[in-house]
């Protein structure tokens, strides 16, 4: 995943691509997601310099993160073939968890950890829910799950089953 905006909008912050070749000086890669989907691109390192210490420091570095996970914020408008969602803390704005369960096409494709079985959906008023396909989504998956009053979602997994 790219860390920074190098060539808008093709190259941005959050870019997700398949490294092709590496070499001394540059990342030769496929772009996977976004305006330049398919393009391959060299990726350039970046000299850093820091000027706040006492001395002057420089480095060079690729702006570039192996990324086996992204978060919720970078999903979305995305569109995943599979996707995990790690629920052992909570969302902490409201529609994450919307937008977390709604980048797969089909909640078979849904995977939710979430040991205790339950998880909060933040909301910003108590007149917004939760939206129809969302609670589809969450009950294909926890069988036991039902949507709360208040927005949240609780029930028990089957043991592994």
């Amino acid at each position: 995943m790219i860390l920074r905006n190098l060539d808008p909008p093709r190259l941005c912050n959050g870019t997700k691509m398949c490294v092709t070749n590496l070499r001394p000086n540059t990342i030769e890669a496929k772009i996977l997601n976004g305006a330049g989907k398919g393009d391959t691109v060299n990726i350039p390192r970046i000299v850093h310099i820091d000027e706040e210490l006492p001395f002057i420091l420089k480095r060079v570095q690729f702006p570039v993160r192996l990324a086996f996970s992204i978060t919720i914020n970078n999903s979305q408008g995305q569109t995943l073939k599979v996707a995990g969602i790690d629920l052992r803390h909570d969302c902490f704005s409201h529609g994450q968890l919307y937008v977390a369960a709604s980048r797969v096409g089909s909640p078979r494709h849904l995977i939710i950890l979430s040991p205790d079985g339950k998880a909060k959906n933040v909301i910003l008023s108590p007149s917004l829910s939760v939206p129809q396909n969302f609670a589809a989504a969450v009950v294909s998956i926890e069988k036991n799950f039902s949507i709360q009053q208040d927005g949240s979602f609780c029930g028990e997994t089957n043991g592994g089953e």
